[in-house]
């Protein structure tokens, strides 16, 4: 087996969720992402594609 020869740091793991919350790059992270993306993923979902998975619901019984 190799051995890891990184020289980056390694971040320790998170072992419940209130750590994550607290963590200032998971805060940083999560507010950038809500900016770029609560918008679309507010808006409504187009006609055709509803009808898209209807049709394969219907076809996967």
């Amino acid at each position: 087996m190799t051995s890891r020869k990184d020289s980056r740091p390694r971040r320790p793991s998170k072992s419940s969720e209130t750590t994550q919350r607290d963590d200032p790059f998971e805060l940083w992270l999560k507010r950038g992402l809500h900016d770029l993306f609560d918008e679309v993923a507010s808006e409504p979902l187009p006609e055709e594609l509803l009808r898209l998975i209807e049709e394969d619901r219907k076809t996967r019984g």
